[in-house]
């Protein structure tokens, strides 16, 4: 999952692949007709009241359900290939939900740069996508604090013949340097002092994949998690090392975690509530852990720290 820029992630956390080979696009439109029955059948929670903090909980409860925006991005949020919405952000929803006293919750699919005008235009309930918090969507949405946490890594040739370990590297070496749609690498890249217009732009960590075995690119830059799944069975291209990259002079971490519509304070605590409890007792890894999260990906990192940037 790639992090995106402003509210576009790529706008993606996500775009990855599956290792059984599932692109994100096959999914998206599977997502996408499950997500049209589900919207029909469904009447739409209207925006908070004058109530303060929100009454939004109050009435999911009531209700039974809670619709979650998703991208369709494994391992973020999607649907298998039996028609069962899952992924670390949904499996962890329908957890906190159940905590919370809503039993029931129903995808809503949509492109990543559109969960948050989506949330905000009363589409769905939650964005549930493993989205990345930043200065920019902090401005738009408020977050839960994170649930989880993401260095960078490069897809490379076969033993990393440049020697290609972080953006300083990718600059020093003039690699051919490729990354996802929308995704925050791109930033990263041009802060060590790389060339914007020199990027190679694919959509996602597997064209990533396919740019570096084909020798279109020498590296390809995404989220640790995505890197070391995509590259797999990959007989040409290896992951690199997790680093995190600079800004503003310093190693950044980012952070994922549940967007909620700015009034609803009051639900974004209770969610955070909960989320604690599962932190504290382990639950929360053992969630995430069959999504490819290790436990170097598990944070204290709050929502507060990430959206000063």
């Amino acid at each position: 999952m790639a992090p995106p820029l402003g509210t576009a992630r790529g706008n993606t956390r996500g775009n990855d692949r599956h290792p059984s080979g599932t692109t994100r696009r096959s999914l998206l439109a599977g997502v996408a007709a499950l997500g049209a029955l589900g919207a029909a059948g469904c009447s739409r929670v209207a925006t908070a009241s004058g109530t303060e903090g929100g009454d939004l909980l109050g009435r999911l409860r009531a209700q039974g359900v809670v619709r979650l925006g998703i991208a369709g991005e494994i391992p973020f949020g999607y649907i298998d290939r039996d028609g069962r919405l899952t992924g670390e952000a949904p499996e962890l929803a329908k957890a906190v939900f159940k905590r919370l006293g809503v039993d029931r919750v129903q995808p809503v699919p949509t492109e990543f740069g559109s969960l948050i005008p989506g949330l905000n235009s009363q589409q769905f309930d939650v964005v549930s996508a493993g989205m990345y918090i930043n200065a920019d969507r902090c401005e738009q949405v408020i977050f839960s604090d994170p649930d989880y946490q993401m260095l960078d890594a490069f897809i490379v040739r076969k033993g990393n013949p440049k020697g290609l370990h972080d953006y300083k590297d990718v600059v020093a070496k003039r690699a051919r340097f490729a990354t996802g749609t929308g995704y925050a690498e791109i930033q990263y890249a041009v802060g060590a002092g790389y060339k914007e217009s020199d990027i190679l732009i694919v959509p996602d960590q597997v064209a990533g994949l396919n740019a570096v075995e084909a020798g279109r690119a020498d590296v390809f830059a995404g989220t640790a998690l995505t890197v070391r799944e995509v590259v797999r069975k990959s007989g040409k291209a290896e992951s690199t090392k997790p680093f995190a990259p600079l800004v503003k002079g310093k190693p950044h971490v980012d952070g994922g975690g549940f967007a909620f519509r700015s009034p609803e304070t009051g639900l974004r605590d209770a969610f955070n509530a909960e989320l604690r409890k599962l932190k504290e007792s382990g639950e929360l890894f053992r969630i995430l852990r069959p999504f490819g999260f290790t436990k170097a990906e598990m944070t204290d990192m709050t929502a507060k720290e990430l959206c000063r940037g």
